[in-house]
């Protein structure tokens, strides 16, 4: 889930349209989650092929990526490697959650409560080292990077934002900017209409730009007190202090000049050492010579991969390529004439 920064950093709403012609690092595994999650159907069972493989999260990202294409989004996909010793209690936790979610799911479906059953479904979602692989194998058919991080995704796109490789991070969690992105975006994958759980009430999610120097300014801190307010609410790796939001966190460090001094405030025991967070996200495990390519999609590849093993409509799958292929193309043809002019 990751650090939860929402109350306190500042965003902005854009449109995709607006992201036009640059490259977006997107933290692969926080977009499967999300696609597992969503596409599913109206009693919470995922999308699966004749062989009963799930397939949610490779319609997530061969039609959702197709669309950030033909808005002239460049996305490269950052999968997380080996996560850092402290992850694996919460990893952990997060196992626990989802078989409790989908053991909720199985109770509700016996009920004939669909719309409770959907919500619990959402809840259990898992991806496997096999989902990740063919979501990863799709993401290089159609010609994109995908980034093998050495261990954190968000890192690893992080430190590609900083060096100007890409223009930004896309994620629904703030933990990038921890690592120093420059630039964070949210709701890249998953913007649109949304219906809310339990409810036949639908809202619309908007793309969200978060600038990094902007937020620090207007908070009063830099980096390092962030990754401070972080530690205090709860990352990926501790769990943070009870009774303590983002708000409260932002005062007190704001009034210190030390972590052990923003400790000495309040009343209660750290699950890690503090110190410890701090350093993954100041010298997180990342690959400094990473590259970032683009290529042509394999049209044939694409079919094979999606229509012949897993089942998809090669109609609509060729439909969705014809229309990413021709939109990107006009976009290339319109940037290389305006660098003409320029």
């Amino acid at each position: 889930m990751g650090v939860d920064l929402g109350e306190i950093v500042q965003k902005d709403e854009i449109t995709l349209e607006a992201l036009n012609g640059k490259t977006i690092a997107i933290d692969a595994y926080n977009a499967l989650y999300q696609f597992l999650s969503i596409i599913r159907q109206p009693d919470g069972t995922p999308l699966m092929d004749s062989k009963g493989r799930i397939t949610s999260h490779l319609s997530g990202v061969f039609y959702r990526t197709a669309k950030l294409i033909e808005a002239g989004v460049k996305p490269a996909y950052i999968f997380d490697g080996e996560p850092p010793k402290l992850k694996r209690s919460v990893l952990e936790g997060r196992r626990e959650v989802r078989e409790m979610a989908e053991q909720k799911w199985k109770d509700a479906l016996s009920r004939g409560e669909l719309a409770e059953a959907r919500v619990h479904a959402q809840a259990s979602s898992k991806l496997s080292r096999e989902m990740a692989d063919d979501a990863k194998k799709l993401v290089e058919l159609m010609g994109l990077p995908a980034v093998q991080a050495p261990s954190e995704g968000e890192a690893q796109a992080a430190v590609l934002a900083e060096k100007g490789v890409v223009y930004a991070c896309a994620s629904q969690d703030y933990d990038a900017l921890l690592f120093g992105a420059p630039r964070l975006v949210r709701n890249l994958t998953m913007s649109g209409r949304r219906k809310l759980p339990r409810k036949e009430v639908y809202v619309e999610v908007k793309t969200e730009l978060i600038d990094m120097e902007r937020s620090l300014r207007e908070l009063g801190v830099d980096r390092r007190k962030l990754i401070w307010i972080g530690i205090l609410v709860g990352t990926d790796f501790n769990s943070g202090v009870k009774g303590i939001g983002p708000k409260k966190a932002l005062k007190l460090v704001s009034e210190s000049s030390s972590f052990d001094e923003v400790f000495a405030k309040f009343k209660g025991e750290m699950d890690v050492n503090p110190s410890d967070v701090e350093s993954i996200f100041l010298h997180p495990a990342v690959d400094e010579k990473c590259k970032i390519e683009f290529k042509e999609p394999d049209r044939d590849g694409i079919v094979g991969f999606l229509c012949r093993e897993h089942g998809f409509s090669e109609e609509r799958v060729s439909k969705t390529l014809d229309e990413m292929i021709r939109v990107s193309s006009e976009k290339i043809k319109q940037s290389s004439l305006q660098k003409w002019f320029d």
